[in-house]
């Protein structure tokens, strides 16, 4: 599968912003998706995953309630929106899929073998 991340741009702290991850292939129910995000000089980060299936949802600690991940499978589709974000949210997001991934490997990125180009976002004070 190819996965492709739109969405990104420059927003103030407390605005919103929704990013999309687009896959092509088939059997997309079939397939784990995670965001992943990686802040200047730090090494990448789970943000969020829907689960292959019926879409499970799992989030960072310091994501939850701001952030919100869905999936709509009839357009290959997941979503991550991102609410009351700060400057520490600016990072590049990664969307990253595994098939059939147990749901106990969520969060290492080490499990996840198709990757997006990533998206910037960039929160300003």
């Amino acid at each position: 599968v190819q996965l492709q991340a739109f969405g990104g741009g420059s927003v103030q702290a407390g605005d919103s912003r929704r990013l999309s991850c687009v896959a092509s292939g088939r059997a997309f129910n079939h397939y784990t998706v995670a965001w992943f995000r990686q802040a200047p000089g730090k090494e990448r980060e789970f943000a969020a995953a829907s689960s292959y299936g019926v879409g499970t949802t799992y989030y960072a600690e310091s994501m939850k309630g701001r952030f919100i991940i869905s999936r709509d499978n009839t357009q290959n589709t997941v979503y991550l929106q991102m609410n009351n974000l700060q400057p520490e949210d600016t990072a590049v997001y990664y969307c990253a899929a595994a098939s059939f991934l147990n749901d106990n490997y969520v969060y290492p990125e080490r499990y996840y073998n198709f990757w997006g180009q990533g998206t910037q976002v960039t929160v300003s004070s």
